[in-house]
């Protein structure tokens, strides 16, 4: 009984980081025939605060510590490293109404060098793609408002195609 008990626990904690594995909990021994009370140890600690929200990049206003970091209301994008500022900020211009650029952190999805927009037939250069909905970084005129991408650059737009990851998030703030 006792190696039965050792290997569901031995499974239950390997089973506990793929939530693949769940072994039920040993039943409790039966009360004591005393009638003394049960007092918890004082040896018991305590449980670990939560974690502390996550730092703000400064001057940026997001709390990504890798990829890039784009302000809507300031029309700026940053590309930040280990919580620090690596490139930027850059001037972007980024979807007009009615085509608003969504909010939230997203994955870099795909890249393409030399991209066409089939629906405004224009070009793309550097596109690095980060929502399903076709929302890229990509060079793109500074001063007219897009369908919602973020234009660039050229150089800047050649810098976030080359030094940004698949995989790597882009945070999108008010």
């Amino acid at each position: 009984m006792r190696m039965l008990l050792v290997a569901v626990a031995l499974l239950s904690v390997a089973g506990c980081a793929q939530g693949a594995v769940h072994a039920e909990t040993p039943a409790a021994p039966p009360p004591s025939s005393s009638s003394a009370p049960v007092t918890p140890s004082s040896s018991e600690t305590p449980p670990p605060p939560p974690p502390p929200p996550a730092p703000v990049v400064k001057p940026t206003p997001c709390t990504i510590s890798d990829g890039a970091c784009i302000q809507l209301s300031t029309n700026q994008t940053w590309i930040v490293r280990g919580d620090k500022i690596v490139h930027g900020p850059n001037p972007i211009t980024h979807g007009r109404r009615g085509y608003e650029t969504p909010l939230g952190n997203f994955p870099v999805l795909r890249k393409v060098k030399d991209e066409w927009s089939r629906p405004y037939n224009a070009p793309m250069p550097w596109s690095t793609y980060f929502t399903e909905s076709g929302i890229a970084f990509h060079e793109g005129e500074l001063n007219v408002p897009s369908h919602g991408c973020i234009h660039l650059d050229p150089a800047a737009a050649q810098y976030y195609f080359n030094n940004l990851a698949i995989g790597e998030t882009v945070q999108v703030v008010a």
